[in-house]
């Protein structure tokens, strides 16, 4: 007896929710009201940047003082105003660096006509990268923006604003091509010095841009795609904020 009533319970509670859910999805269906799951990754290209935090606060440039290529002193105040790009390198890497500056070149020289576009490169080796060093590399490699400063000073103090300024890695490692690891990222930042950066399919913010694979290239070995173009794209956000 006790099964019979529970196979009529059942059945009861299936007649009820066949009566109310039902008609619902069915009128759901007919007016195309069904939400497709795929749109809940689909990042919005023409929502505003968003703001890297950290517990809950924004990251914000951190203060500098540094000698740059022309011997003058610079630090974050002189950013304010600009969007900026920030990367940390050297002039003697033999693997990532140039690839990094060729595609900041590319976009120095695709952005030439903005004058609130700034560029901050720190370099790892500031023994080394005195600011006559610096001036050479530049020459090099076709750095021409006046707003682009290529940073030297203390080292303990460049160190600090990478690792625990950005969150940026870099290390001096002598069993590693050149002698030094870095990541080879780039940060954005906005006119008032707060980092940001667009968000990935699920709503979350990158952070940080690669830096290291050109547009021409596309992938790279590893299947990285690359994000040159994104940052291109989101500059062009700024500028117009």
């Amino acid at each position: 007896m006790k099964k019979k009533y529970g196979y009529i319970g059942l059945g009861i509670i299936v007649l009820i929710f066949g009566i109310l859910v039902i008609p619902e999805i069915y009128d759901r269906l007919r007016e195309d009201q069904v939400v497709d799951t795929n749109r809940m990754h689909t990042p919005d290209l023409n929502a505003k940047l968003a703001y890297v935090t950290l517990n809950g606060e924004k990251r914000h440039l951190p203060a500098f003082n540094f000698l740059n290529q022309d011997s003058l002193l610079i630090s974050n105040e002189d950013f304010l105003g600009k969007v900026s790009i920030v990367e940390f390198f050297f002039t003697t890497c033999p693997t990532i660096c140039p690839i990094m500056n060729k595609n900041l070149v590319d976009i120095q020289n695709e952005f030439e006509d903005k004058e609130d576009l700034a560029f901050a490169s720190f370099t790892i080796n500031p023994e080394y990268d005195t600011p006559f060093v610096l001036k050479q590399y530049a020459e090099e490699y076709g750095i021409t923006d006046l707003d682009w400063h290529l940073l030297t000073g203390d080292r303990e103090a460049i160190y600090d604003l990478a690792n625990a300024g950005f969150n940026i890695y870099v290390a001096e490692m002598q069993d590693v091509p050149g002698g030094f690891e870095h990541s080879g990222l780039f940060a954005l930042i906005d006119r008032e010095g707060y980092i940001r950066s667009r968000r990935d399919s699920y709503g979350n913010p990158i952070v940080y841009y690669r830096g290291t694979i050109t547009q021409a290239q596309g992938t790279n070995s590893e299947g990285m795609e690359e994000q040159i173009s994104l940052l291109k794209e989101d500059i062009s956000k700024l500028l117009q904020e």
